[in-house]
């Protein structure tokens, strides 16, 4: 945590830098032959693909949590973890990603997951004023309207609701009979086989047996954190916001706020960050000299794709600034615009142009 405060208190321009540094060190590690056979190994033990619908908080880091090798799990993430599977783009993307899983023969699982803190309410999740019950009937709409669309017999597609408990990285998940498995009250790797035949009976067994790695992998990382006894941040103190997709590498709490390119009001989400980044300077929580309003667009291919990419990119950056431009004019002068797209197949970040663009 030393290390992010630290961050959080240089020169603008430093902490601009060390945020494309984070981004190439990521990709280089990504694009690593040790990680990318770590990748085809446990997809060839693990075919079921998984998706997670998750809030832009940078303490949920659902493949770390997990032991999970990184580019396994599909991340939606979005200010709040507020989806609406009626939103145009949300509902093809998903939609498209589904239908390519399952066309290659592979299952889909889906964490929608809501997240809170035992310790504090405080530290729960600001999207929902620190309700978690709020929280977590909103993951049962999205559950709902995923089954309107993919079926409720989960026979190719299982939307499964996953609490996450930030003190101690903790999974929750919840069966349709409203049983909870938590994995923080400590359990058994053969004790949690029987649980899931029991709680999640509907899911197919090959999916089971592909969502089992990742629950032991969670009970591992929650021994570990109990050992290391962390602090908890509390605080906000988020300088950056970031707009689009391809923000894997952001995984440090406090750090961005995080909208994904989803809602088709995308001015609401710009407006309660600009207004987070405009109180955290008021406060002193973070230097006044300045913001990152940072773009990505991510692309599968050279040519036509990754021209559209850019365009998008483009288009996210102009539209987020002209907004906190008309609505918070002090803070918008401390506004330094990059835009960016991101080739998904090495999740290397490239920059398309300087500042203020």
């Amino acid at each position: 945590m030393s290390q992010t405060i630290n961050i959080n208190e240089r020169p603008i321009a430093n902490r601009i830098s060390w945020v494309f540094d984070l981004a190439q060190r990521y990709s280089t590690e990504f694009c690593s032959p040790e990680a990318f056979l770590a990748r085809e190994r446990y997809l060839a033990l693990h075919p079921t693909a998984i998706a997670v619908l998750k809030c832009m908080d940078g303490r949920i880091n659902i493949p770390v949590a997990t032991k999970t090798p990184a580019g396994i799990i599909q991340p939606f993430r979005n200010l709040g973890g507020i989806f609406d599977m009626g939103w145009p783009h949300l509902g093809e993307v998903l939609a498209q990603y589904v239908q390519r899983m399952v066309r290659s023969g592979r299952r889909v699982l889906i964490l929608i997951t809501y997240h809170f803190s035992r310790g504090d309410v405080q530290r729960g999740c600001s999207g929902f004023g620190c309700n978690t019950e709020a929280a977590i009937a909103h993951t049962r709409q999205i559950q709902h309207q995923l089954e309107a669309i993919f079926g409720v017999a989960h026979g190719s597609v299982y939307p499964l609701i996953c609490g996450f408990e930030t003190d101690e990285d903790a999974l929750l998940l919840h069966s349709s009979d409203g049983r909870i498995l938590d994995l923080a009250g400590g359990i058994s790797v053969d004790e949690l086989v029987a649980e899931l035949a029991i709680s999640f009976h509907d899911m197919p067994l090959e999916m089971r047996n592909d969502l089992l790695p990742l629950l032991v992998g969670n009970l591992s990382h929650i021994e570990g954190l109990r050992l290391e006894q962390r602090a908890l941040t509390v605080e906000h103190r988020e300088w950056m916001i970031c707009l689009g997709r391809g923000f894997d590498f952001l995984h440090t709490p406090n750090l961005a706020l995080i909208i994904g390119p989803y809602s088709p009001d995308l001015a609401d989400p710009i407006r309660k960050a600009a207004a987070i980044i405009e109180s955290n300077m008021a406060t002193g929580r973070i230097p006044d000299d300045g913001f990152l309003l940072l773009a990505s667009v991510p692309y599968d291919e050279i040519g036509v794709d990754r021209a559209r990419a850019v365009m998008k990119s483009h288009f996210l950056s102009k539209f987020a600034a002209e907004v906190i431009e008309r609505e918070f004019p002090d803070l918008a002068g401390k506004m330094i615009r990059h835009n960016a797209v991101l080739d998904w197949n090495s999740r290397r970040i490239e920059a398309l142009s300087g500042p203020n663009s």
